[in-house]
């Protein structure tokens, strides 16, 4: 394929997929934050999901892969998970703790059932384990490589964290405050971007992953202690 067909369908898989999971997340929890929007989310999800594997098949004819680390970076992953880890916790005690209301918090919590360990630990384990590896094959490999077709790599490592941040943006400000929620992003970015380059380094996602679980463990713990303050 020539490089203006590939940069064109480069451009095209980025606005197929992108504004879909803001389009989701706004009207889940801003615009019909009920049946209608929670189904408009679940679609969003789902297509997000399933778009990058057909646009392999049927637009990149290639075959799919598990994304073999064959360059290595597991300690990067860990390194970097275990200091973006450290700074969630300072950032926490120092900026955040004082701002937030555990008491809204923690009814917010009790409404969704996430006050009760066996439930909490679910929920973490999911997301640890399922959802971040699901966002490093979202946005690291389809989304970054997309951008990677579009602009240098170190460019191209900041589009993709941008657009990792974007839908993120509506989820913070929906239960925090516009500072709180300019810090998590600034957050959500940092490590889209660390996470970005990891897959433009190492090809794989797997690295990105082990950081993105540590940072998504680290989260839920201060989540929890959060929670339990108010108690």
């Amino acid at each position: 394929m020539s490089a203006s067909p590939a940069k064109a369908h480069a451009l095209l898989a980025l606005l197929l997929l992108v504004p879909v999971a803001s389009l989701g997340t706004s009207m889940g929890l801003w615009i019909t934050p009920g049946l209608l929007g929670q189904g408009v989310y679940l679609a969003s999800k789902i297509w997000i999901l399933i778009l990058p594997a057909l646009w392999l098949i049927f637009i990149d004819r290639e075959r799919p892969s598990l994304s073999p680390p064959r360059r290595g970076g597991f300690l990067f992953g860990i390194a970097s998970g275990l200091a973006i880890s450290a700074a969630i916790v300072v950032a926490y005690y120092l900026l955040a703790a004082g701002q937030l209301d555990p008491a809204a918090l923690r009814a917010l919590a009790v409404a969704n059932g996430f006050d009760r360990f066996a439930v909490y630990v679910g929920f973490a384990a999911y997301l640890i384990l399922v959802n971040s590896l699901l966002e490093e094959y979202v946005w690291r490999w389809f989304v970054y490589t997309r951008w990677e077709a579009l602009l240098h790599k170190r460019v191209a490592a900041v589009a993709a964290a941008l657009c990792f941040t974007l839908h993120h943006v509506l989820a913070l400000r929906s239960f925090l405050p516009w500072g709180l929620t300019i810090l998590g992003a600034s957050g959500v970015f940092v490590g889209g971007v660390v996470w970005s380059w990891s897959y433009g380094r190492y090809r794989s996602i797997w690295p990105g992953y082990l950081s993105h679980a540590l940072v998504d463990a680290a989260i839920l713990a201060v989540g929890w202690r959060l929670l339990n303050s108010a108690s």
